[in-house]
């Protein structure tokens, strides 16, 4: 009997690949780098608020505006430049502390938001942000600029308060915001909106408190991301945050089991966030992270545990299926162990650009063996042919999940190559990637002879006007 060289139909149930929504936290926090839609307009039970989108830690969290400091950090001072078109700032060459509409990694990037805000619920599907009171040792402007570098300032404290700006429904925007002078500011935003039954709407004023050009005090380290409980094969992704943000951005993470003397430090994990596979092997595993300024340690999280569920309680079936296969014909067969068959994704969150949502994860491992003696070679590749859907009929396409392949590890010479990163549809171009066939990995003619793990880091890009929910999509895995 000849075995067949190709596999194909095995499929990955992807899930809670995208839900927008973030979570709420009431910690006091200083942002100082990152993205954050400081002025975040919402609407809930009957009521108009003002929040803040923390971007700066992932998964995004939203704050109320009482429990954050946003800080202008001394690398934002500059001068007013010697343009006619920037006269409203001062006399060029005057100093000035600047958080500029284009975003800068180093300096905060603040914005406003209505993408919360659903249509057909406000008249004209607008609502008014306003700058109704500044309070600190000096001016404060907000202003963006066109594609032809013309000035449009939209809040400006000098000329008299309060300042209006009309601001459509689904708008996420940013704008410089300039401040004359160092020291503490409270700007006092409102928000206000009448609805399509002509009831109007007003938050009142709110208060926001800027630092601005003050060095920073004593670094604070804290990790989120860790739930009460995970199951087994979750994906758990830990994020180590400053208070306040600082310049410093080396980490090392560190690891103790329950039998272990003492903290190891985790290979290659130096960024801010680290994500792993929850197991039961894992459970009562202590996670701490520390950061680095140099050699020396500037600040350490206290650790977080990992507990891990007991799989359900129940009877269970196996069947022993036993194959004979010709030694000189073999097989090629790609497989994936039951507890890696569900990838579930983190919340996704606003991209650094600010025009899409994204979400990362691991694809889990994936196992190809080739036990064919004439060594033909193989191609192992993904499709989400079908696309991802919500229960409620919400889609996209399959094109916006894209995958960077590794081959973790295989037989020695076995000359296994990971395919080409498969960038998600309108992040690069072109590519569309995995809604077309996207290769994996492969082995040359002549080589593959043997088993090769193989896995991926996911990268889901979508556009922020994608319907919020959670969505699901299925991965079929092909080895020809």
């Amino acid at each position: 009997m000849r075995i067949a060289s190709t596999v194909a139909g095995l499929t990955l149930a992807t899930a809670t690949l995208f839900t927008p929504a973030a979570a709420y936290a009431a910690d006091q926090v200083t942002l100082a780098k990152g993205h954050t839609d400081a002025v975040d307009v919402h609407h809930i039970d009957g009521r108009l608020q003002l929040r803040v989108n923390d971007d700066t830690v992932s998964p995004a969290v939203v704050r109320d505006p009482a429990d954050v400091t946003f800080q202008v950090l001394p690398a934002a001072e500059t001068t007013v430049p010697d343009l006619p078109s920037f006269a409203f700032l001062g006399a060029p060459g005057t100093p000035i502390w600047m958080l500029p509409q284009v975003q800068d990694p180093e300096l905060l990037w603040p914005g406003w938001n209505t993408t919360k805000l659903s249509r057909g619920v406000f008249a004209g599907d607008k609502v008014t942000i306003s700058l109704v009171g500044v309070d600190g040792p000096g001016d404060v402007t907000l202003f963006d600029t066109s594609s032809l570098g013309v000035a449009n300032v939209k809040f400006r404290s000098n000329d008299g308060l309060p300042d209006r700006l009309d601001v459509p429904v689904h708008t996420h925007a940013h704008a410089g915001w300039v401040f004359s002078a160092p020291g503490a500011y409270t700007l006092k935003f409102q928000a206000d909106a009448t609805l399509t039954d002509g009831t109007t709407l007003s938050t009142g004023p709110v208060d926001y408190r800027f630092t601005v050009g003050a060095d920073q005090a004593a670094v604070g380290l804290s990790i989120s991301g860790m739930s009460d409980e995970h199951q087994a094969g979750d994906t758990v992704t830990l994020q180590a945050v400053q208070t306040p943000q600082g310049a410093l951005t080396r980490y090392q993470w560190f690891s103790k089991r329950p039998d272990d003397a003492g903290y190891q430090p985790i290979e290659g994990e130096t960024a801010a966030s680290y994500t792993f596979t929850a197991t039961r092997a894992l459970n009562g595993t202590e996670y701490l992270v520390e950061l680095y300024d140099g050699d020396t340690v500037a600040a350490a999280a206290e650790p977080v545990w990992l507990w891990v569920a007991f799989p359900p309680e129940g009877g269970s079936a196996a069947k022993t299926v036993t194959a004979t296969i010709s030694e000189t014909e073999g097989a090629l067969v790609i497989s994936v162990e039951p507890g890696d068959r569900t990838v579930n994704l983190p919340a996704a969150v606003l991209a650094a650009s600010g025009d899409r949502w994204e979400s990362s994860g691991a694809l889990q491992p994936v196992t190809v063996t080739d036990t064919r003696s004439a060594k033909p070679g193989w191609t192992a590749s993904g499709q989400v042919a079908d696309g991802f859907r919500t229960s409620g009929g919400d889609t996209f396409a399959g094109g916006y999940l894209g995958w960077t392949p590794a081959v973790v590890q295989q037989s020695v010479r076995q000359g296994a190559l990971a395919g080409p990163v498969a960038y998600p549809y309108g992040t690069v171009q072109p590519h569309t990637g995995l809604g077309g066939s996207a290769v994996l990995a492969s082995a040359p003619s002549g080589a593959g002879l043997g088993t090769a793990r193989l896995d991926a880091a996911l990268l889901l890009s979508v556009p922020t006007d994608t319907a919020a929910g959670t969505y699901t999509g299925t991965l079929t895995l092909t080895a020809i």
